[in-house]
């Protein structure tokens, strides 16, 4: 089950306020989320007690964003032995909560083997619990170091393609703490560009139907003192006319092993814009977002979210009346077409940085060296 936790005022800081942790009160060990529903009206934590509140928190996208997905599945997945639950079946339920995220299943997998390891060595089901948790921790860790790395690379390859500075970025959706173990994805590059003082301006596209740009992306700028802008996701194509945006910046919740990139629902459009008027599309993701298993962008599964995400809008404490909970602004009965995610092709990918560098040109052999050379590292 999940409750309630806390709530803070305006003053705590975001970086006090981590976007999921593990804690081990009296009670027993418990998964606790700060819910990014409720962002920035407040900020309100979730305590998962079982797998199945964390499915629910993952499918409300109180949790959210691939590699916190990943690190938030494998938690689970230690969750679920801990206390004495079915662990193949908890691992089966988060795996399956969101179908285009790949670091939910990678995430769970890699506690799941570690779980089942340490049951066949040792026979022993606390050893095997432990060491699903010390999995999941592990990639916790691992993700926040990746995070400062592709800040990194991405900045120098901003830094490259655009000498000089004062770089004007335009970004989609949420990538940063809120979805990682770190700063996050691409949100850490604008960050990094920040802090060296050749940010001029983070254009955020407010990103419909649930608005994570406005609400997250928004929240996390001024958190960090960045210059930034909002604005309405059709608003784009003027900021570009207006020769506005010297770079996008994306993240990813799926790369297939041709380099088409799945991410929210409408960044397929920036990529276009970006082409047309010579601006580079670039996408920032850890290694574990490319899969291998996947061999092209019509082969990406796309989320359909429920069609009242799109036929309401919610606002805090204000009456509703509609049957997602929200203020209905369409007709009652109004059919919606509503995916989470849309796939841009390789061709219109400037580049895709990750962890162990940038791949530009996006082909399926840089890819597959890429990942290649990451595995090597992760093995040395």
């Amino acid at each position: 089950m999940a409750d309630q936790y806390a709530q803070f005022g305006e003053d705590k800081r975001l970086s006090e306020i981590p976007a999921l942790r593990w804690e081990e009160p009296p009670e027993g060990p418990v998964l606790v989320l700060l819910d990014q529903t409720r962002l920035p009206a407040e900020e309100v934590e979730l305590v998962c007690t079982d797998a199945s509140a964390l499915v629910e928190a993952i499918r409300s996208l109180a949790v959210r964003g691939a590699p916190l997905l990943g690190i938030a599945g494998a938690y689970g997945v230690a969750l679920a032995a801990v206390r004495g639950f079915d662990v193949e079946e908890a691992a089966t339920a988060l795996a399956g909560a969101r179908p285009t995220a790949v670091n939910l299943a990678v995430g769970v997998r890699r506690a799941q083997a570690a779980h089942r390891d340490a049951l066949a060595r040792t026979g022993d089901v606390r050893q095997a619990a432990q060491a699903a948790l010390a999995a999941a921790r592990t990639l916790h860790r691992e993700d926040a170091e990746a995070s400062a790395r592709m800040a990194g690379h991405g900045l120098a390859l901003l830094d490259e393609l655009l000498p000089g500075g004062g770089h004007r970025v335009l970004t989609h959706c949420n990538s940063g703490s809120l979805v990682s173990g770190g700063e996050g994805t691409a949100f850490a590059v604008a960050l990094a560009a920040h802090r060296a003082g050749r940010l001029r301006r983070l254009w955020v596209d407010e990103t419909r139907p649930l608005l994570q740009g406005a609400r997250l992306t928004a929240y996390e700028a001024a958190r960090n003192d960045m210059a930034y802008t909002l604005l309405t996701d059709n608003a784009a194509g003027s900021l570009f006319a207006a020769g506005e945006v010297d770079a996008v910046l994306v993240g990813a919740d799926r790369i297939a092993a041709d380099g088409s990139v799945a991410n929210k629902v409408g960044s397929y459009p920036l990529a276009v814009l970006a082409r047309y008027h010579h601006v580079p599309f670039i996408v920032v993701a850890p290694v574990t977002t490319v899969d291998p298993d996947t061999p092209d962008g019509a082969s990406i599964e796309v989320e359909q979210r429920p069609g009242y995400e799109v036929t309401e809008v919610t606002a805090p404490q204000v009456p509703v009346a509609g049957a997602g909970g929200g203020i209905p602004v369409a007709p009652l009965g109004t059919q919606a077409y509503n995916p989470a995610f849309d796939v841009t092709p390789p061709e219109l990918v400037t580049a895709i940085v990750t962890e162990e560098g940038a791949v530009s040109p996006v082909t399926a052999e840089a890819l597959a060296e890429l990942c290649a050379r990451s595995r090597q590292v992760t093995i040395s």
